[in-house]
């Protein structure tokens, strides 16, 4: 056997040769958990951000996703939920949307799980979105394991929102921590509102090195900017294209 074609222990043990780093466009968890505050709406603008990303990335194969952006999306929300933040704002979806969304109002947090969990067992849609407010005892690991196998199992993704919670134990494949950032200057008129953006901290992952990024939500792609973190290397990174996402690096 020729050694010198074995990987390096280094390499080994490096967690980027291991995880490759997330990118908008690419393979997304069927089960993700967005921590976000509730005061700011920023966790229900982020998991539909990264629910769009994901179909779009789907419908890059013919196979998988030619019927994706026609396929109906399940929004559930718990009581408490739809206190904090309201319920979805049909108008303000995109427009090839509106007429797709089924919202559940859920009175509990374990009639919410319910819903959850019956949604990704349903082929026909295309993602399942929830909200849950706090910690409720219903949510433990065996509840979340339950919801992680059964989105595996059925191949529909799920974007659960913790609204003011604190991390607990989860089996959910990628963790993220969201909060709103300032969106960057209109390209015409100064005075417009600008495009959504987020700080996204993604925190644990199956397959991804955690990270930190900017994301900014344009109106067909999203785009994500590096923040620095103890992975990167010093020095500018330039900016990559991901089919029609664009990931731009920033300084380590």
């Amino acid at each position: 056997m020729d050694m010198a074609s074995l990987p390096r222990a280094v390499e080994l043990a490096s967690p980027g040769a291991r995880n490759p780093r997330w990118h908008p466009g690419g393979q997304a968890a069927l089960h993700s958990e967005i921590f976000a505050p509730a005061g700011e709406a920023s966790g229900a603008g982020a998991a539909l951000a990264l629910a769009l990303d994901g179909l779009r990335a789907r419908g890059n194969d013919a196979d998988a996703g030619a019927s994706a952006e026609e396929r109906s999306i399940l929004w559930v929300q718990d009581k408490a939920a739809r206190r904090l933040g309201g319920r979805p704002y049909r108008p303000g979806l995109p427009e090839n949307l509106r007429h797709r969304l089924i919202h559940v109002a859920a009175k509990t947090p374990e009639d919410a799980l319910f819903a959850l969990e019956e949604g990704v067992r349903c082929r026909d849609l295309a993602c399942v979105i929830g909200e849950v407010a706090g910690n409720p005892r219903a949510l433990t690991f065996t509840a979340s394991r339950r919801l992680s196998l059964t989105a595996e199992r059925h191949g529909v993704p799920l974007f659960l929102v913790r609204l003011d919670a604190e991390t607990d134990l989860s089996s959910a494949r990628m963790r993220w921590q969201m909060r709103a950032a300032p969106s960057a200057p209109p390209l015409w008129n100064p005075a417009a509102p600008g495009h959504p953006a987020w700080q996204a901290q993604l925190f644990r992952a199956r397959s991804h090195a955690p990270g930190e990024w900017i994301l900014r939500d344009g109106k067909s792609f999203l785009a994500a900017e590096r923040l620095a973190d103890g992975h990167d290397t010093h020095g500018e990174q330039p900016e990559e294209k991901v089919g029609n996402m664009a990931l731009v690096g920033g300084n380590g």
